[in-house]
């Protein structure tokens, strides 16, 4: 076992707490730049320090901001400017980061998005929507002077927004860090203000789907990542400038198409939501507007079989991995209360793995073939490729997104939303069910409509 150390490896490193920082953002060159180990070191040295972490997440991700809340204890809210939009977005970072350091974790490269350099979707863009800094992580393995025209190019495409600082991965040595110092000061570039080095950096375990969730592999030691991070303080904060106002809005890009019912179809109502290890996928404003619109909240796991409560009137089976837990589902004694509320009319939402779950057959990726609810007559197959990625809109408003590597053996029912591209799903009664993760606060009406057991079909 790793000795414990009483404080970090570098005597320069060694400060006491930092207080509060101004919001930044940590944005990659690239996809597996190494940003969420950074951003998660980074996370871990000041919450290790007494400092409040807001997490956040650019984009449609379940994923990473599981591990923010590993490691901050507080939830982490997804930002974007195109799925949640501009003023929401603004609203989300300044009621969840009120008297604590915001720390954004970007998506991609810094400049990828929908379209083009730096557009809509992009972790670019939602620097500019915020007025906040972006430090820029840049894998540094094998690199020296080729930093120098690497960072030159993100900083010259930098527009309405300010690339403040470089974090380096995968430093070879001290030695090494100081020659990459050295060249970004000597040309005037903005400054190296933390790194890793090589031998430190977690390998967090993936799947198809991105990483696997905190509690499906044995814990890092955010202790002892947070004590290998190799942070300049006082460039930290020097780079970081209290945040100047944020610029006016442009039109937002994610208009609403409806304004929240008055008064909510969900007040009062009861909501059984499946969440466990095989339905995790569940944004933490979901979860809010839920509340917030006056429903009462019920949790139940259908791999500890868990009946529905006999007073729901709603139940939304939200994303995950269905696909490795095959063989609890075939048998899990959820199904029964779930297929006779179906029966009796009662409102379903389901997503992508709840969607799956519903089904006659989940074929997983070692092609066993598992019996599911059965409530739907849909089979579906984990592909081994990726089968459906990208944001969807909804006719009635309702944005989200789609990503999944399975598909879904076509059936006779009528589809149960209408996107703009992608899945259409399949309605049943007052079931629908789809690949699609939904935002509930883009389009409340929407979403009190799906989950209201009065829109039932008969």
């Amino acid at each position: 076992m790793e000795q414990q150390q009483s404080q970090p490896p570098n005597g320069g490193d060694v400060s006491p707490s930092m207080g509060p920082l101004p919001g930044f953002i940590i944005a990659g060159t690239q996809s597996r730049s190494g940003k969420t180990t950074l951003t998660l070191a980074i996370m871990a040295t000041l919450v290790r320090e007494g400092v409040a972490v807001a997490p956040f997440k650019s984009g449609p991700d379940y994923l990473d901001p599981a591990w923010h809340q590993e490691v901050t204890g507080r939830p982490s809210y997804n930002l974007d400017t195109f799925m949640i939009g501009t003023e929401a977005s603004r609203r989300l970072l300044i009621e969840k980061g009120r008297e604590a350091t915001a720390i954004v974790e970007g998506v991609m490269g810094l400049y990828d998005g929908r379209e083009g350099v730096g557009g809509a979707g992009s972790t670019a863009d939602l620097a500019r929507v915020l007025g906040l800094p972006v430090l820029l992580v840049v894998p540094a393995r094998g690199m020296a002077g080729s930093l120098v025209p690497l960072v030159t190019g993100f900083t010259q495409a930098a527009r309405g927004f300010t690339i403040a600082g470089i974090l380096a991965n995968e430093v070879g040595s001290e030695s090494h860090a100081a020659r990459l110092r050295e060249l970004l000061d000597a040309h005037a570039l903005p400054p190296l203000v933390g790194w890793l080095p090589r031998q430190a950096t977690l390998h967090l375990e993936e799947r198809h789907l991105g990483l696997t969730l905190p509690g499906e592999q044995k814990a890092p030691a955010w202790e002892l990542l947070a004590r290998n991070l190799h942070l300049d303080r006082e460039r930290l904060r020097a780079c970081l400038r209290p945040p100047v106002a944020l610029p006016p809005a442009d039109a937002d890009p994610a208009p609403r198409a409806e304004p929240p019912p008055a008064p909510s179809r969900l007040q009062g109502r009861t909501i059984a939501i499946a969440r466990d290890q095989a339905f995790a996928f569940l944004y933490p404003a979901n979860l809010d507007f839920l509340r917030e619109s006056g429903a009462r909240l019920h949790f139940f796991s259908p791999l500890a079989g868990d009946p529905l409560p006999e007073d729901c009137d709603a139940v939304w089976l939200p994303g995950g991995y269905p696909e490795l837990h095959g063989k609890r589902l075939a048998t899990s004694r959820t199904w029964p209360s779930l297929a006779a509320f179906v029966a009796a009319g009662g409102a379903v939402l389901a997503e992508c793995g709840g969607m799956m779950a519903l089904g006659s057959s989940l074929t997983d990726g070692a092609g066993r073939v598992w019996p599911m609810a059965g409530i739907l007559p849909i089979r579906t197959h984990m592909t081994g490729r990726l089968a459906g990625l990208g944001y969807r809109l909804e006719a009635g408003g309702a944005r989200g997104h789609e990503f999944h590597h399975s598909r879904r053996d076509p059936c006779d029912l009528p589809p149960a939303f209408s996107p703009d591209r992608g899945d259409g799903g399949v309605r049943w009664r007052n079931l629908r069910a789809s690949y699609v993760h939904w935002y509930f606060p883009s389009a409340p009406a929407s979403i009190g409509r799906w989950l209201d057991k009065g829109e039932a079909d008969g």
